[in-house]
């Protein structure tokens, strides 16, 4: 635990075990949602740490005479010694549709080839199992999504593109990411979702959360389309 500038607290874990330091990391804010800590006014679980963003004068009302950083980091400590990694019940399911290959992913045949598989083999693993929503990122909404078999180690491509549509997803580091808007990105993609990630105008803007189970949903493209315009009416477009 330390500070970083005097508005933030990292909460820092060990990195041996992503997937491990991942579930501490979201069970950590997910407690420090719940606490409502007085003075705390943004929580930002990354893959392995969490970022605690505070008030220091709001802090130090009950405390004047403690240092604001001190007084926060001992209410952190008290959450983190009764934290239970396992089992997270409050974990929210949820089903992502995706359109695969073709105009939807373009890269999913060179994915395959590279993987030594076929694209339906592809498909299969990465929507197969439950994943997780290991953290937001990169641009808001924007999620990293993972672990995936290991059948599917490739890397990032060597020439990124400049401009990646909306909804695609991106698969690299046994990871996938999905892109909110029309922004850059180096990731092989694999298929495309229908669906808003991100919107300002909606009372909770991201559709994701860190710690979110996903399970990816092969649909067709007349299926997409459908879903497409249903997303569009919803947002109002």
């Amino acid at each position: 635990m330390q500070p970083c500038g005097d508005r933030c607290l990292v909460v820092a874990f060990d990195e041996t075990d992503v997937a491990l330091s991942n579930a501490a990391a979201c069970r950590l804010a997910s407690l420090l949602l719940d606490a409502q800590l007085p003075g705390v006014g943004d929580i930002v679980p990354s893959m392995a740490a969490v970022g605690v963003h505070y008030d220091p004068a709001a802090v130090a009302v009950n405390q004047p005479e403690a240092r604001p950083w001190d007084t926060l980091a001992r209410q952190v400590e008290a959450l983190m010694s009764s934290m239970q990694l396992a089992g997270n019940a409050s974990a929210r399911e949820i089903v992502l549709p995706v359109c695969y290959g073709g105009e939807y992913g373009e890269d999913l045949e060179e994915v395959a080839r590279t993987c030594g598989l076929t694209p339906d083999q592809v498909i299969g693993i990465h929507s197969g199992t439950p994943v997780s929503v290991l953290m937001l990122g990169f641009a808001p909404g924007h999620p990293y999504i993972g672990m995936f078999d290991q059948r599917l180690s490739i890397g990032r491509r060597a020439t990124p593109r400049t401009a990646v549509p909306r909804g695609s997803i991106g698969l690299a580091n046994r990871q996938s990411v999905i892109y909110p808007t029309v922004l850059p990105g180096g990731w092989s993609l694999i298929g495309r979702t229908p669906l808003t990630l991100f919107s300002a105008h909606r009372d909770v803007p991201c559709l994701l959360n860190a710690g979110d189970l996903i399970r990816f949903k092969p649909i067709t493209a007349s299926e997409f389309a459908a879903i497409e315009r249903e997303q569009q009416q919803e947002d109002g477009q």
